[in-house]
């Protein structure tokens, strides 16, 4: 075939496709069609209705909620979440943050030297229970420009451990706040102080502790401590102070027993020893035997536990208490035998469930 009829033939094939897409761009240009108004067929669909979530403007106060934070808990969210930005041991370096040891109660700005937003330098005041409450909420919102990145805490529970646990990052921790609009507990506290130590044991209905202490198992007592008391408080013979006293000898010692440990004005002002019963109703629930304790934890619910615990409290002493007459007669009685006292050096016990007091005084 000759070359330049083939030559001819592919010219005439581009010649009529560049002709092709010449016409389709000019009648795209000069015929445009009307975008339609509205659809052809308008399908109505339901407004999505807001999270739950979404419509709280703000945390709930956390006043009620700090008699029964966990402070333990607290801990364990901050080396989760906090640690990333923040120290918190006592003369600690900032890092992204600023270090957050005696943060309860300081000035906002409270790291000498740490470069704070100027939306954390406009707030004035000290960092009290409701102003880290809504921090914690949602920094955002609380200091807006602020640089802190991090969202907040939802869970109202989770806020209070961790304020707990701020507040125990302190030699003399704040006292807990008093909610303002609690009737059942104000009516709870106001027979404790007219009507003598078993004024909140009828209050509550607790059971007689004799029977209780009959039966009571001091090991039970000591693993439920070092489970859960640990934390504040220290047990063994001169043991040192935690955020609460030591504990050895405390059972028959007076109420501020250990000496030099900083007592809140709650239990100063109470007088006389550490009874069975006393300590029954500081275990119970702390917040309501002694008003304005710096005692965070919320109390032991488990009638036998608290006799367990109290049982091994009796025993940290060189000479322990002796049970309760009814107690005696009823453990003779059972078969049941004297708990053996303790080894020489205990570790372990209530912090979060036992009274604030700590080493008996010779």
């Amino acid at each position: 075939m000759d070359s330049l009829y083939v030559n001819k033939a592919v010219a005439a094939a581009l010649t009529a496709g560049i002709a092709f897409f010449v016409t389709g761009l000019l009648g795209d240009e000069l015929i445009r069609a009307p975008a339609p108004s509205k659809p052809a067929i308008a399908v109505a669909l339901p407004e999505p209705a807001a999270p739950a979530g979404e419509q709280k403007t703000g945390p709930d106060p956390i006043a009620p909620l700090m008699a029964s934070a966990d402070p333990a808990a607290g801990l364990a969210y901050t080396k989760t979440i906090c640690v990333a930005c923040h120290s918190f041991n006592e003369g600690g370096k900032a890092g992204v943050g600023p270090n957050l040891y005696g943060i309860l109660g300081a000035p906002h700005a409270h790291m000498a030297g740490f470069d704070y937003s100027k939306a954390l330098k406009a707030k004035t005041g000290p960092w009290t229970y409701e102003a880290l409450n809504e921090w914690l909420y949602k920094p955002a919102a609380y200091a807006p420009g602020t640089r802190m990145s991090f969202a907040g805490i939802p869970s109202d529970k989770t806020r209070a451990n961790v304020i707990a646990y701020l507040r125990s990052l302190s030699p003399n921790p704040e006292p807990l706040p008093t909610p303002t609009a609690a009737p059942a507990k104000t009516a709870m506290a106001a027979p404790a102080a007219a009507g003598g130590v078993e004024a909140l044991a009828q209050k509550e209905g607790l059971p007689p502790l004799e029977p209780l202490l009959a039966k009571a198992d001091p090991e039970a007592g000591h693993a439920f401590t070092k489970t859960i008391c640990v934390a504040c408080h220290s047990f063994n013979k001169d043991g040192k102070a935690g955020v609460g006293p030591n504990l050895w000898g405390v059972v028959g010692a007076p109420h501020g027993h250990m000496e030099g440990f900083n007592y809140s004005s709650a239990l100063k002002s109470k007088q006389g020893p550490w009874t069975y019963a006393e300590l029954n109703e500081w275990l119970y629930k702390p917040s309501a035997y002694a008003p304005g304790t710096r005692m965070s934890y919320a109390g032991l619910p488990n009638a036998q536990m608290r006799a367990n615990v109290i049982d091994y409290l009796r025993t940290l002493s060189d000479h322990p208490e002796p049970l309760p007459a009814d107690a005696s007669a009823a453990g003779g009685a059972a078969g049941t035998s004297a708990p053996t006292p303790p080894p020489a050096a205990n570790q372990g016990g209530p912090a979060a469930g036992t009274p604030e007091p700590a080493a008996k005084s010779p």
